[in-house]
């Protein structure tokens, strides 16, 4: 028999279990984010300066958007780095 209290259970509610299931949710999201971002300026070849200069903001400010554990990010902040790279921020529930 096994003792493993989580065994037949999945990965999220072994998180819900722990209390940090809605933080680890958060800080995955923001990663995803910082990638894709990533990948953006790659395709449009990008530096981080140049980024914060067509987002009219600071290099510190861009780092803060792009650091994949810094989850305290708004939408207008969101917005204008889409704007910047020529995309369109879209925001949706799943």
């Amino acid at each position: 028999m096994d003792n493993n209290p989580y065994s037949g259970s999945n990965f999220d509610d072994f998180l819900a279990e722990e209390g940090i299931l809605e933080e680890v949710s958060t800080k995955a999201q923001k990663r995803l984010l910082a990638l894709q971002i990533e990948d953006i300026m790659i395709e449009a070849n990008l530096t981080k300066v140049e980024l914060a200069a067509k987002m009219q903001t600071s290099r510190s400010q861009l780092d803060r958007l792009l650091d994949p554990d810094n989850t305290s990010i708004t939408l207008d902040s969101l917005d204008r780095l889409a704007r910047a790279v020529g995309k369109r921020l879209r925001i949706e529930f799943a």
